[in-house]
């Protein structure tokens, strides 16, 4: 595949049948998408973890369909080459098949993404099977699912039971049935992932799923460092940059305070005979 090819679900596809690592990861704005991009990262995802990384909510139930093409449009704008996946939010799909479909339409008219990323597994496939009949790829998303936190009982690891760890299976394979190209496994223990992904055709993409999965996604956010404070487990930070990004505006304040910024050579010259000219 040449690396100025857009991604499409036939290629992410192809990643499973070959063995080769499907990489996911959050955008939520153009300049993130641009460099994710030219990373050659295969999948961006606007999730609606923008509800708590970017707009400051404590969960992402108040996230609404103008908040997904709002962030949704800016991140297409960056992506050349990358499949870019929208989430829909909260609300926008459970109601009923027809409510998916005309939601799932907006996002791929209004935005130009690729795919919508939808939560659940049986309780959904009707929705997702639609939608996909209508033409849009789905990606589904199973084990913790943020906007079910509540009847969850909290963010926690999801199919250590029998009974639970069955239905996970059962659900994945539920989705692949329907139409999902691929699905995310959140907070899934390793072993359990790693079954799901070997029973399906289709790619499985882990967040806390061990290393057995078709490919790996994390929050750009939670990978770069930007917030300190609690990290969840499944997390790698590969930067710490809060700790940079305090820094650096604790000079620029320096400085300001200190008449130090801007220099000379932050500056622009006028001549002195204009000078001399104005009253």
């Amino acid at each position: 595949m040449s690396t100025n090819e857009k991604i499409t679900t036939t290629v992410i596809q192809q990643r499973k049948i070959e063995g080769k690592a499907i990489t996911m990861l959050t955008a939520y704005d153009f300049s993130t998408a641009k460099f994710l991009d030219d990373a050659q990262i295969d999948m961006l995802l606007v999730g609606d973890s923008l509800g708590n990384v970017i707009l400051g909510y404590d969960s992402t139930l108040p996230v609404t369909m103008e908040d997904m093409i709002h962030h949704g449009k800016a991140v297409c704008r960056g992506a050349k080459k990358a499949m870019v996946v929208v989430d829909m939010p909260f609300m926008s799909y459970q109601v009923s098949a027809e409510q998916a479909v005309a939601n799932a339409g907006r996002i791929m008219k209004e935005t130009g993404a690729q795919a919508v990323k939808l939560e659940g597994g049986s309780e959904i496939a009707e929705a997702v099977k639609k939608i996909v009949t209508a033409g849009i790829p789905v990606v589904g998303h199973l084990g913790l699912t943020p906007q079910s936190v509540h009847s969850l009982g909290g963010f926690k690891v999801q199919g250590k039971e029998e009974i639970g760890a069955q239905k996970l299976l059962n659900d994945a394979k539920i989705l692949e049935e329907n139409g999902a190209f691929a699905v995310v496994l959140e907070c899934v223990p390793a072993l359990l992932a790693q079954k799901v992904t070997q029973q399906l055709n289709i790619p499985t993409i882990g967040i806390g799923a061990g290393v057995h999965c078709d490919g790996q996604v994390l929050v750009i956010n939670d990978l770069l460092g930007l917030y300190p404070g609690f990290t969840p487990k499944f997390v790698k930070q590969y930067a710490v940059l809060h700790a940079a990004i305090a820094q650096a505006v604790a000079d620029y304040k320096k400085e300001v305070t200190e008449k130090k910024f801007p220099a000379a050579e932050h500056s622009f010259k006028i001549s002195d005979g204009i000078l001399e000219k104005l009253y």
